[in-house]
């Protein structure tokens, strides 16, 4: 009796080992494949982490000096950030850990598919990268130092967008405008080659071009981009030719020209892209009194997001040799955020610049320490840039400057304006994208076509407006973006899409009320809210799961028709 329970108590005893055996290793093996999954991680951030932050140092320096030394110092960083990517050992390692599975933490698995995009765009013969970098880094260079020369005048940017504005005389306005665009002409023959190295490099992954590669690597399918944009196309058509046809009444009168004699140097911006200022009040006159800078600090403070370390990093205003431009940029992931911008006394300025914050906002200042270096950044490009139209509306808004105590003189006015500019603007920007994302498409499929025709015939589709008699110019490549950006344009559209759906959450369930009437002025509950629903999760969910997230729904258009398709 008593070895029979000595027995059992063994064959129990042995019985319990097997079991925590069977699983301690099969706990092994999850924690083995997790394991090698965060070692790989590890050594790629400390690998390309300091590569990435020199190459954000080397292009604040080129961009905000223009210095030959400087853009070559830009040009070599950006070659060895490349060449760390392009490692093929370490992309085989990478495919490998992707494929193998067993890696059960999804915070892991995210981090491998992101890098995985990241890699990829790098698997080719390092010399074509080199290749491809440094001919967009001369043309980039050209952009920053070219400037409009009209007679024996050099004008800034600014400078010609007051032409654009200001002037009666039409062909003031075409000298102007013509000479704004005949940077094209300086870049056009090394942009039509880099074009085709861009092609080659795609091929060479197996995609079909450089567009279809790129829109991938932004984790999007192009033919689902195309029918969101053929439906934005419907959606926005006639109210656009409604608008425009009162916008052309306005223009001609101002010029003292029939409406059929209307060209692209009517148009106030360079490339019809903006809305023209016709309009009652004129918002500039506001803005000529008061500090921009000091309206941000004191606006995104408001809300519980201050950046007043960030414009103390910021190189802010006009100087030769600058990009004459605004862009925001995260160092280090770290809290390194900048801004460089050419600040004048305007509306346009100070709605650049309430944009450009919110780019800072949405970066490592608030996307928590706690999330991984690779996901420490914003969900997509598109997602940063709805957050920076989002904040940019209120420049339009006479509530918003009397609750930031700025007098306006006619706020009933400013008001009226502000939304007529608004509607306006938002749908001359999406035709504008239309053109922008079809004519990459056209262009990356085909860079040996008449791409000045193919400019142009997309120009008077999707923009109604007339191209100049008898003109044969590069206009397109007078276009930064297609250089420095390429392929994103569509995104621009699509954060509309994004910031329509955000605002008219906070409308919804923060604040209480509707869209029109919603004002974030002083109200911390809107910085939580982003803080918590759209900066948090930074890169761990995909563009469209974080949509959801935040808003309740993937990405659609019906916040943005609501708001301004609508008569």
């Amino acid at each position: 009796m008593v070895l029979s329970r000595v027995l059992w108590i063994v064959l129990f005893l042995c019985l319990i080992g097997e079991l925590v055996s069977w699983s301690a290793s099969s706990t092994a093996g999850v924690t083995t494949s997790d394991a090698a999954a965060q070692d790989f991680i590890n050594r790629h951030v400390a690998r390309v982490r300091p590569l990435e932050i020199a190459v954000g140092l080397a292009w604040w320096e080129a961009n905000t000096t223009g210095s030959d030394e400087a853009f070559a110092r830009k040009e070599q960083a950006q070659n060895r950030l490349d060449a760390a990517l392009a490692d093929p050992q370490v992309f085989a390692d990478l495919k490998q850990l992707r494929t193998q599975g067993g890696v059960q933490d999804p915070l892991l698995k995210r981090q491998l598919d992101v890098l995985y995009l990241q890699y990829l765009e790098k698997q080719v013969d390092p010399e074509l990268l080199k290749q491809i970098t440094a001919k967009a880094n001369a043309i980039e260079k050209a952009f920053n130092v070219y400037r409009a020369r009209v007679g024996d005048k050099e004008m800034t940017d600014s400078e010609v967008r007051k032409v654009l504005r200001d002037s009666r005389d039409s062909a003031q306005r075409k000298a102007v405008w013509e000479a704004s665009k005949d940077v094209g002409k300086v870049v056009e023959a090394d942009l039509k080659e880099l074009v085709k190295l861009r092609n080659q490099a795609a091929r060479k992954l197996g995609f079909r071009d450089y567009h279809q590669m790129m829109l991938h690597l932004a984790e999007q399918d192009q033919n689902d981009v195309l029918r969101l944009f053929d439906e934005l196309d419907t959606l926005t058509r006639q109210p656009f030719l409604q608008m425009k046809k009162e916008i052309d009444v306005r223009l001609a009168a101002y010029c003292g020209i029939p409406v059929n004699e209307l060209r692209p140097w009517h148009y106030h911006d360079p490339f019809f892209q903006e809305a023209p200022a016709i309009y009652e009040t004129s918002l500039d006159a506001v803005y000529a009194k008061v500090d921009i800078l000091d309206l941000c600090r004191r606006f995104y403070a408001g809300i519980g997001l201050p950046v007043d370390d960030v414009l103390a990093r910021s190189d802010l205003y006009e100087r030769k040799g600058k990009s004459p431009h605004a862009f925001c940029t995260d160092i280090d992931r770290e809290g390194d955020v900048r801004v460089l911008a050419n600040i004048v006394p305007n509306e346009y300025w100070m709605a650049t610049m309430l944009h450009e914050l919110g780019h800072a906002v949405y970066t490592s200042k608030n996307i928590p320490q706690t999330v991984p270096y690779v996901l420490r950044t914003e969900s997509h490009i598109l997602t940063t840039e709805g957050i920076a139209m989002l904040f940019e509306q209120f420049s339009k808004s006479a509530d918003w400057l009397q609750q930031m105590g700025v007098k306006v003189e006619n706020p009933e006015s400013f008001d009226r304006t502000g939304r007529q500019m608004r509607r306006n603007q938002l749908l001359i920007f999406s035709r504008w994208c239309q053109v922008m994302l079809r004519f990459e498409k056209a262009m990356y499929e085909n860079p040996d076509q008449d791409l000045n025709k193919l400019w142009w015939d997309l120009v008077e589709k999707y923009q109604a407006v007339a191209r100049p008699e008898g003109r044969n110019a590069p206009d397109y490549a007078s276009k930064i973006h297609i250089v420095s950006a390429p392929c994103y344009y569509h995104n621009y559209m699509m954060g509309e899409l994004f910031a329509c759906q955000v605002h008219h959450t906070i409308a919804r369930e923060v604040l209480k009320t509707t869209p029109d009437k919603a004002s974030y002025v002083g109200r911390k509950e809107v910085g939580d809210f982003l803080k918590t629903k759209v900066f948090a999760p930074g890169k761990t969910l995909a563009w469209n799961a974080l949509t959801e997230h935040a808003t309740g729904e993937k990405l659609n258009a019906k916040a943005f028709a609501a708001d301004f398709a609508k008569p």
